[in-house]
């Protein structure tokens, strides 16, 4: 007779995550939190909500102002990220939890000015912004480049 212990089936650790609460979030990798995919502010304030430590700060107050610069800005959470953009627009910026930072995408941020720090050969059009505990935020310049970014068509999921 061995001493091991029987490993889960894959059918009851779904079960299990499917159980927990909401204020219970699972937490993915870097600290993401796991958020059902939903259209409007509930699934995003689910998502703040559930954000780590001084992520969810920040988390927060980018929300904030991104409906400051745009008060009719559409909401969703897609791939365990809030969505930000414009009803028969597209999406225009993202945002996503990671170990040490928050990235902030701009789908056509090569076409913001001044452009976001963050880009890379493989994202032609998207550029970022990462923000790390104890940046201080630039909260003037963010809201001019979402004011930008909404001017532009956005990213179509559909």
């Amino acid at each position: 007779m061995t001493d091991e212990v029987p490993k889960k089936s894959a059918k009851s650790a779904r079960k299990a995550v499917a159980t927990q609460t909401a204020a219970e979030p699972v937490l993915l990798s870097g600290g993401n939190p796991q958020i059902a995919k939903g259209d409007g502010d509930a699934p995003v304030q689910a998502y703040i909500a559930a954000m780590p430590g001084w992520k969810r700060d920040v988390g927060g107050r980018l929300d904030a102002l991104i409906v400051r610069a745009i008060p009719d800005v559409r909401k969703a959470v897609r791939w365990n990220s809030p969505f930000y953009g414009i009803e028969g627009q597209g999406w225009f910026l993202s945002t996503h939890c990671l170990t040490k930072y928050i990235k902030v995408t701009f789908f056509l941020g090569t076409s913001l000015q001044p452009l976001p720090p963050g880009g890379t050969a493989r994202s032609k059009d998207a550029r970022w912004i990462d923000i790390h505990e104890g940046d201080q935020l630039d909260e003037a310049q963010m809201a001019r480049w979402v004011e930008q970014a909404a001017a532009l068509p956005g990213w179509d999921l559909s």
